[in-house]
């Protein structure tokens, strides 16, 4: 419905949205915004009962606008306003909109503390806005006592006033709830509160949730199922406010580190589907448990969830079979959306919630990626943006508005500090950053637990409570590009052996060289980053930059103009050091930054906003899956990406911020790292063909 457009009507505008229109003397302002589109809460109809609906008007000469606004153009406190001051309190210069009506020109504030059109949502280092649109409604209604006279039956009654009231035609009744209706509808006098779960424009309603008197409290969780961890916010429907976030271990850990291997226990154990469903569900739980205490909030009153996961982790939650996504061709049991009653799977919250997973993209791209892409919307862009979540299995989305394409890529455990001689995940003692003086090859580094780097006064008795046990992935990536910035390692990713003469960090191990970053305290580990970790290394990133390089050769590009990382890893990354190590292609460097867990923003954006669902379900059917094993180009791809940065890409924007070393291949076996002659590996012997 649009605005009057009487040039005679007094005209109002509405801050901060900058919304405005004319209307007749005595339209309710709540009305006025609604059919300007300024969102305004109001979960009692109009009654002036819940106080949601504050506003101030702002008094003065608002040239700008051509408004003289003043408290005289709007009504006075009728009955109902009083009573709400009287009872509840209203903060001086505030009215509620249901009661208050035009009489003139006004300039309208709508308070941000009563969070009303929209909230800001705390993500990573940036703010988001997310306009709410949420699937549940609070509705309050006057119910007609029953009359012998009129046989209609109470559940029928509360139908008819909640379509009178609110619009709601046709309505469905959740059925744990129609033995219910009676005795709440008595309890506060005919009085109740219906939570209303309504998602797709044509779906029917459905009454979810019963509540004698007023209910001015609904809830939802956006959670992200992360292989190992479980990442939660719990949100409020009402105002969009972000209430608590918390995260935990995902305890299916114990059933395998990575996928596949969790694949195989459900392949080769007759209950591991049912345990490994057991366990996250109850893991998910808990941790409802955990925000809603951190948030002073009852798990009962959350009545709506949105869920995001890899596609494993995807299956195992809804308690599907996932051995088929161990091999080709990869098949998911489903890969739309999934729409539920959250106690069907086993979920502690409201009996009537509803739940909703996000579509999964592909075989091995699944609905955290879905999430990922909602969240930074590179099909809303002109630019090519690359999304990349690093991990075991790395999720690569690369588009713009005109084309979105996708794959995923086998990146192994390096990067989270498995198959690292002195790797180690994220916690206390870990190293997380590394520098290397190139003339000295002496190394400086940080310990997450401790603010002072290694060469700071102070260091090892602030280390002393932590320990430096070992490394974790940022730091992993950032000590092999330092190596090869201060010339430690060739362009192969191969330790100079000749620098023993030069340095006592370059130490014989075996056949190879290693380079010595620490020497440990007494009780604490020798960390050292050997030749095999290099390969490690190598081997992850350049499956990812070969599956990237893919994408760009799909999409017909030569460079993309922006990066973001997305995931907990992500977050730590430096740009600069990925670059260095080849990990991805060549960018401004302004234009690579981390967004966090950016799945669990899109999930956010999905609860909060029912029309978020249909976006990121319209996308997915667009988004191009590429299958990276079945690309005849991947292999050389693939060996040219073994090299640092890379054998055959320029890095040109990189070289402007960094000093790349000359090219320094491994010429005999000594130089190699080899203190004797070895067979080469398949990939070295491809790699030398290639150069040669």
């Amino acid at each position: 419905m649009n605005a009057p457009l009487n040039p005679t009507d007094p005209l109002v505008l509405f801050m901060p949205s900058g919304k405005r229109g004319r209307f007749p003397v005595g339209t309710p302002v709540l009305d006025a915004a609604r059919q300007l589109g300024v969102y305004v809460e109001s979960v009692c109809g109009g009654r002036a009962t819940c106080g949601r609906c504050q506003i101030e008007v702002q008094e003065g000469n608002f040239a700008k606008h051509k408004i003289v606004s003043s408290l005289d153009h709007i009504s006075p406190k009728g009955p109902k306003e009083e009573r709400y001051e009287r009872v509840r309190g209203l903060p001086d210069g505030r009215r509620l909109s249901c009661s208050a009506t035009i009489q003139g020109d006004l300039v309208i504030d709508v308070p941000q503390d009563t969070v009303i059109n929209a909230q800001v949502v705390r993500k990573a280092a940036t703010d988001r806005v997310i306009e709410r649109n949420s699937a549940v409604q609070m509705c309050y209604v006057e119910v007609e006592q029953p009359d012998m006279h009129k046989p209609t039956g109470d559940l029928e009654r509360l139908k008819a006033v909640l379509q009178n009231d609110w619009g709601w035609k046709d309505l469905r009744v959740a059925p744990h709830l129609i033995p219910e209706v009676q005795k709440i509808l008595r309890k506060e006098n005919w009085a109740v509160t219906a939570a209303i779960h309504k998602d797709m424009e044509f779906s029917r309603a459905t009454v979810i949730a019963l509540y004698p008197g007023l209910k001015n409290e609904a809830y939802g969780i956006a959670c992200d199922i992360g292989s190992t961890t479980i990442a939660m916010h719990l949100v409020s429907l009402l105002s969009g406010r972000v209430v608590a976030s918390s995260g935990t271990s995902n305890p299916q850990i114990r059933f395998g580190e990575d996928l596949m291997s969790r694949v195989s226990y459900v392949m080769m154990n007759p209950d591991g589907r049912e345990a490994m469903t057991k366990a996250v569900r109850e893991a998910v739980n808990t941790l409802i448990g955990k925000v809603c205490e951190e948030g002073g909030v009852d798990r009962h009153d959350i009545f709506d969830s949105v869920f995001v996961a890899n596609p494993i982790m995807h299956h195992l939650f809804l308690g599907i079979d996932p051995t088929e996504l161990g091999q080709a061709p990869f098949a998911l049991a489903v890969s739309g959306a999934v729409q539920g009653w959250t106690n069907d799977i086993g979920i502690d919250v409201n009996r009537g919630a509803r739940f909703y997973t996000l579509p999964c993209i592909a075989g091995h791209v699944g609905a955290d990626a879905a999430g990922a892409t909602l969240s930074e919307g590179p099909y809303r862009q002109d630019s090519m943006m690359l999304l990349v979540d690093v991990g075991t299995n790395a999720e690569i989305v690369l588009g713009n508005r005109n084309r979105v394409v996708a794959a995923s890529s086998p990146t192994g455990p390096a990067f989270e500090g498995a198959e690292i001689s002195s790797g180690q995940r994220a916690a206390p003692g870990a190293i997380e950053r590394v520098r290397i003086d190139p003339e000295t090859l002496e190394p400086r580094y940080r310990v997450i637990g401790t603010d002072k780097w290694s060469d700071e006064e102070g260091f090892e008795e602030a280390s002393w409570t932590t320990g430096v046990t070992g490394i974790c992935g940022s730091a992993i990536i950032e000590v092999v590009a330092e190596m090869y910035l201060s010339g430690i390692i060739s362009e192969d990713g191969v330790v100079d052996g000749s620098l023993m003469a030069k340095s006592p960090r370059i130490i014989q191990n075996g056949r190879t060289f290693s380079y010595l970053l620490r020497e440990g305290r007494q009780g604490e580990p020798r960390i050292t980053v050997t030749q095999n970790d290099i390969r490690a290394i190598q081997l992850a990133k350049a499956a990812l930059y070969a599956g990237v390089k893919l994408l760009m050769e799909k999409q017909g590009v030569e460079t993309v103009d922006t990066i973001r990382f997305a995931g907990a890893f992500g977050s730590f990354i430096d740009p600069k050091y990925a670059m260095v190590l080849g990990l991805i292609p060549d960018c401004d460097l302004s234009e690579v930054k981390a967004v966090g867990n950016a799945a669990g923003t899109g999930a956010l954006m999905a609860l909060l906003n029912r029309d978020h669902r249909r976006e990121i379900e319209k996308q997915v059917a667009k988004i191009e899956k590429i299958e990276t094993a079945l690309e005849p180009n991947f292999q050389q791809l693939f060996i040219d990406a073994m090299a640092l940065p890379n054998k055959v890409d320029p890095f040109p924007k990189l070289s402007e911020q960094v000093k790349l070393p000359p090219r320094k291949m491994a010429s005999d076996d000594a130089a190699a790292g080899e203190a004797t002659p070895r067979r080469r590996s398949r990939e070295e012997r491809a790699a030398r063909r290639n150069r040669e």
